[in-house]
């Protein structure tokens, strides 16, 4: 069965908007998210798992679901929804041995190669950008752009296809526009921690008037 995606799928980041994954967790959920991904590059494992289990808290009283980036072990330790894997992490097969059938796994591709090869793993979406110039990553893979979008909704089919990469209201419409069916969102959401429930809600609304394009 075909992963039932929502249009805008936001991801935390406690250094951006200076607050814990919990706190942003339920700032959004506040603006109307259903389905949020946990990111954390610098935290040490035994924050993270902390921190993790006090945001999952949140997404479970709120019937919300919680996805865990990179970290396999966080994600199964706490029976969170869902893992996402990047190109040099766990493999996917790997994961979903240890997840489980019923466990959601995304993985992020950055060109086409990727993104073809990516059809034949046991994913539930494809991440594919950035699609714009982003500020999110340290050391971003280069500029996909809008064009390269398009052939990969092409190329994955009926797969859910997740944009990530620079994403904001001004642009949301026409990347959704290119197919992607949900939009991966950091900065545009929390860079103003007072505003992100505005902010979400804003976007959520924004999205919902987008019609499917596959």
């Amino acid at each position: 069965m075909s992963l039932d995606l929502p249009k805008v799928y936001p991801i935390t980041d406690t250094h951006l908007s200076g607050l814990s994954h919990a706190q942003q967790v339920a700032r959004l959920i506040e603006g109307g998210a259903s389905l949020i991904q946990l990111r954390d590059k610098n935290a040490a494992p035994q924050e993270f798992y902390r921190e993790a289990a006090a945001a999952l808290q949140i997404a479970r009283d709120h019937n919300a679901r919680l996805i865990i980036n990179d970290r396999v072990d966080v994600a199964l330790a706490l029976k969170a929804d869902g893992v996402h894997l990047g190109q040099t992490d766990l493999p996917v097969e790997a994961a979903r041995r240890l997840l489980g059938k019923g466990a959601i796994i995304g993985f992020s591709t950055h060109n086409l190669r990727q993104a073809k090869s990516a059809t034949a793993m046991p994913v539930d979406y494809i991440a594919f950008g950035p699609v714009f110039q982003t500020s999110s990553k340290e050391n971003p893979e280069p500029v996909a752009g809008l064009s390269a979008l398009r052939k990969a909704r092409a190329i994955i089919g009926s797969l859910p296809l997740v944009a990530i990469g620079g994403i904001t209201v001004a642009n949301a419409l026409e990347v959704l526009q290119a197919g992607a069916d949900a939009l991966a969102i950091i900065a545009d959401l929390l860079a103003d921690p007072m505003k992100i429930e505005e902010n979400t809600a804003k976007i959520l609304a924004l999205s919902a008037s987008a019609p499917n394009v596959h």
